[in-house]
């Protein structure tokens, strides 16, 4: 389960984020392109936009479901 007390510092505020857990494994990236980004320096994905309709919360949740080691987190904030 992702941790929001060691989410990147890239991701932008909001209910999604990505932690310390990322393995850059481009699922995320894949699944909902218009919410995460690469860091190229640091090879890890991170939430640039929050979702903004249903589509994009509803690609944001499947690629939390899909993140094979549980980086991506919801923690329910707006």
């Amino acid at each position: 389960m992702a941790d929001k007390d060691n989410r990147y510092a890239q991701n932008i505020l909001g209910a999604y984020y990505v932690d310390d857990q990322c393995i850059d494994c481009d699922l995320c990236r894949e699944t909902a392109p218009a919410n995460f980004k690469r860091d190229e320096d640091g090879g890890h994905s991170y939430v640039y936009k929050q979702p903004e309709s249903e589509e994009e919360r509803a690609l944001c949740e499947e690629a939390l479901a899909g993140c094979p080691v549980e980086a991506i987190g919801n923690d329910g904030a707006e």
